[in-house]
C-alpha cells in the first residue's frame, strides 16, 4: 500500500495541447516539468469493483526525487522523498519508516514522477486510447516485482487529471487529480524531514 501511495506524484504529468497524444504529452513533461502541486482522491477497489478504501489530500514535487505526499483523511501520512531517501510518517503510531530512494523506487509508478531519461528501460509506454474526455498512456513495468500490473495515466486539458493502477490481486486504485499546477516555485525545505521526538524509526537509515 505504501508502494501504491507513491505513485501518486506520477500526476505531475501534465502539458501538452490538448490535441496531443497521451504519448507526445508524456515526452513533453519529461522535457518541460520540474515542479508541480496538485490535490488529489485516491479510491481503491477489490477485483469485484467494491470500494474499501478512500483517501484524499495533496502533494508537491521538484524533479528529480524529491516530493511531500501528504494524506490527510481518513487517516494522517506524510511521505517525503529527500532526493536520497524516502520518509513515511504515520502520525497515529508516530511511527517513521524510511528507505533508500533508489531501492524504493525503481520499476514503479513513482519512477514516472523522476523523470529518468530511460524510463522506457523500466516500463513499456503504449496509447491506450479515449475514455471520458482524457487521452489514456499505459505504463506497465518491465519488472514483475514493481507490484503492479499495469498503471494507466489519463491526460486532459489541464495535465494528468487521473491514474489507475492495477496490482497483481486484482486490486484497483484510482486517483483524480485537482488543482494542478506547474512549475511552481519551490524553496527546496519543502522535501527535508526530521523524525518527530519519540517517533519510532525503522528500514534503511
Amino acid at each position: 500500500m505504501r508502494a501504491l501511495r507513491l505513485v501518486l506524484l506520477a500526476v505531475l504529468l501534465a502539458a501538452g495541447s490538448a490535441q496531443a497524444s497521451s504519448l507526445e504529452r508524456f515526452q513533453v513533461y519529461l522535457r518541460t516539468t520540474q515542479s508541480g502541486r496538485a490535490d488529489f482522491v485516491q479510491q481503491v477497489f477489490d477485483r469485484n469493483g467494491k470500494r474499501v478504501q478512500e483517501s484524499k489530500g495533496s502533494f508537491l514535487f521538484l524533479r528529480p526525487g524529491r516530493f511531500r505526499w501528504n494524506y490527510l483523511k481518513p487517516y494522517p501520512q506524510l511521505i517525503v522523498g529527500d532526493g536520497a531517501r524516502i520518509w513515511i510518517h504515520d502520525l497515529d503510531l508516530n511511527q517513521v519508516t524510511v528507505r533508500k530512494l533508489a531501492s524504493a523506487i525503481g520499476s514503479t509508478p513513482a519512477a514516472l514522477l523522476a523523470g529518468a531519461a530511460d524510463i522506457e528501460k523500466a516500463f513499456v509506454l503504449s496509447e491506450a486510447g479515449a475514455k471520458d474526455g482524457l487521452e489514456w498512456l499505459d505504463a506497465k513495468p518491465r519488472e514483475r516485482e514493481s507490484g503492479f500490473e499495469r498503471v494507466r495515466l489519463g491526460l486532459g486539458v489541464a495535465g494528468v487529471e487521473a491514474m489507475e493502477l492495477v496490482d497483481h490481486f486484482g486490486q484497483t486504485t484510482l486517483l483524480r487529480f485537482s488543482g494542478i499546477a506547474r512549475n511552481p516555485k519551490l524553496e527546496g525545505t519543502e522535501f527535508r524531514f526530521t523524525p518527530p521526538p519519540g517517533a519510532d524509526v525503522l528500514g534503511e537509515k
